[in-house]
Order: structure tokens, then sequence, then C-alpha cells
């Protein structure tokens, strides 16, 4: 597959990035760490792939995402990169939140490049590039050498329902849209997401019930 074709599927695809990476919440490593991780572990998959097979090319990316992120455990939740990789993916993680709350969804790999003026190669390498590393210790047993044993379903379980996700959350209001990034993909708490979007935060939560409700019914066919 050419280089071009490859930044385009990945590109495409960067929803089954968000998925792998949030399945892992809440297991000792920031959420940009796994992000970063699994957005490499897409850009392996899209090089690899090939159309052939007659398999989906999310069937075959996910398994290699779960597997660069589940490396981040291994190592301790580093990734090494090199400095000028590592500032540009801080500056395109804050490029990001700004395109997310100014237009209620994420930013295309394209979108990114002209905003930062940077090629789509070296834009999806660095949004692999990790945070600094934080500690494991309390995913980890007090025995020398173990691992953290990090459960996953299979991962063809879980894509429908996401696509699902991503068209009911496309029938809400742009405002609507940016709470709920800010609260579930960005991780931000009720109270930094009122602030961000000039309203209280039981204003916050009680938009937020009224919202989650809302998307399960619409999944739900309702």
């Amino acid at each position: 597959m050419e280089r071009s074709d490859s930044s385009r599927l990945a590109e495409e695809n960067l929803g089954l990035v968000h998925m792998c990476a949030n399945r892992f919440r809440g297991k000792g490593i920031e959420y940009d760490d796994l992000y970063g991780a699994g957005c490499i572990g897409l850009m392996k998959a899209a090089r690899a792939f090939d159309e052939g097979r007659g398999v989906r090319f999310s069937t075959y990316a996910v398994p290699v995402i779960l597997g660069e992120i589940r490396r981040l455990f291994r190592d301790g939740g580093a990734v090494r990169v090199s400095r000028s990789l590592k500032e540009l993916s801080l500056r395109l993680t804050r490029e990001r939140e700004r395109f997310l709350l100014k237009e209620g969804r994420e930013p295309t790999v394209s979108e990114l490049c002209r905003i930062c003026g940077e090629d789509s190669e070296l834009v999806t390498e660095a949004l692999g590039a990790a945070m600094p590393p934080v500690s494991l210790t309390s995913c980890l047993d007090d025995s020398e050498g173990s691992e953290a044993d990090i459960p996953v379903p299979p991962p063809d379980t879980d894509i429908t329902d996401r696509l699902a996700l991503r068209q009911a959350l496309s029938s809400l209001e742009t405002e609507d849209r940016k709470l709920i990034f800010l609260r579930y993909f960005l991780g931000k708490t009720q109270t930094v997401t009122a602030g961000l979007l000039g309203m209280t935060q039981v204003q916050v939560s009680r938009r937020e019930k009224k919202l989650l409700a809302r998307l399960k019914s619409i999944m739900d066919g309702q």
C-alpha cells in the first residue's frame, strides 16, 4: 500500500484508537498516552494492511492498536520519542482541544496538518508520541517482575456499538457534542467542563444526564 494510502486509511479510522484507548481508562496510564500508543498501532496497521486478504481494516487494525497500548503497560508507560516529535505531539494535543471546543468534534489529520503546517505522515507519527511516563505501582502486584494483567474483550465485540454511538452523537447539537466530548473523550471533570462551556457544574450534571439518556434511547432504537 502506498504511503499516501496508508495515511488516508489511518485518518479515516482514528475512531478505532479512541475505542481501544477508552477500554484502558483508569488502569494507571493517562488517556493521552493510551491514545498516542494507539495511533502508533493504527499507523502500523495501515502500512501493513493488505486489502486482498478479504478482511475489513477495522478487524485487522484493532488487535494491532491494542498490542501497542498493552506495550505501554509492559514498558512502564514510556514511549521513547525524539524531543521535536514530542513537542509537536504536545502542540497537536493543544490544537486538538481548541478545535474540539470550537467545532464540537474531533479534527481530522488533514485539518491538524493545515493548522500546524506539517505533512500528514509527521502529524500521524506525532499523534503517537507519548507524554511523560506515570507510575504503574498501583496496577502491579508486590512481587518483582509482575505485569499488569488487563482483561480485554474480543475486539470485534465493541465495534458495532462504537459506530452506533458515533452516529448518535452526530444527531446532537454542537454544544451538546462538546459537552460529551469534554467529559468522555477528553476526560474532563464536570467542573472543568462547566468552565469551558460557560455553565455551572450543576447545569453540566443535569444536561449530561439528559444527553446520556437520549444517546441510550437512540442506540436502543427507541
